[in-house]
């Protein structure tokens, strides 16, 4: 882990209150949850996330790893002062919220996941084999342009992790909120075995596919809001 040049997470935040944290998906950046961030900043601290490597976070030296962007989360959090978040995760979002609930579960008030995956099988192969073609030839030339190697990193993320094992889940005592789109590049059935491994978890099934929060934001919102007030009505 980096320690005396810890680099600094880029993010967005708005509203005050409870912290909510974004954390969005491969590739992608903070600027994902537009349409949560609107709905959501007049009742609660939100804050969009950019992942190490990712949007205007820079790369830093250490391991590009889930493990690692979750110690990224931690020392962000430490960082604004805030011990305890609802985390809500989008696809690689969802499972770098996975692995940081099991590392550092007192600091989770309660997990969002929409779009996740334990390992790869969980993903379509329809999905799943162009990206791991993609990232065979991205390694190839990852020595000779650092374009290639960013871009061997982040398709090495959906080929190599996230490697989390169903019964680990079990350890999360967090109140869990687990969305899908009717049409996710993640299968159903394992969508299913995340909700049935995190005790108490509420399973979601929406109508769209894995990008249901950017664009069924009405219907994802709701599904949100409702989880949210359950649980501040339910301490």
């Amino acid at each position: 882990m980096e320690k005396m040049r810890d680099i600094n997470l880029y993010y967005q935040e708005q509203g005050e209150g409870e912290a909510l944290l974004l954390l969005h998906g491969n590739g992608e950046d903070g600027t994902y949850f537009v349409n949560q961030v609107a709905n959501f900043f007049d009742r609660y601290r939100v804050i969009a996330v950019d992942t190490r490597g990712h949007g205007k976070s820079p790369r830093g030296t250490a391991p590009f790893t889930m493990e690692q962007f979750a110690a990224d989360l931690h020392k962000l959090m430490d960082k604004l002062e805030i011990q305890k978040a609802i985390i809500l995760g989008f696809s690689d979002g969802a499972n770098i919220a996975m692995k940081f609930a099991l590392k550092y579960p007192d600091r989770v008030k309660a997990l969002i996941l929409n779009g996740g995956n334990l390992d790869t099988k969980g993903v379509k192969r329809s999905i799943q084999i162009p990206i791991e073609i993609g990232y065979r030839f991205a390694k190839l030339f990852a020595g000779k342009s650092e374009e290639a190697k960013s871009h061997m990193e982040i398709l090495g993320l959906m080929v190599n992790e996230p490697n989390i094992q169903p019964e680990e889940l079990r350890a999360i005592q967090a109140p869990t909120l687990v969305i899908v789109g009717t049409k996710d590049m993640i299968k159903q059935e394992h969508t299913e075995i995340i909700a049935q491994s995190i005790p108490n978890a509420k399973l979601s099934v929406i109508p769209g596919d894995h990008f249901i929060a950017n664009k069924n934001p009405e219907a994802f919102n709701k599904i949100v809001e409702d989880f949210l007030y359950f649980l501040c009505q339910n301490p």
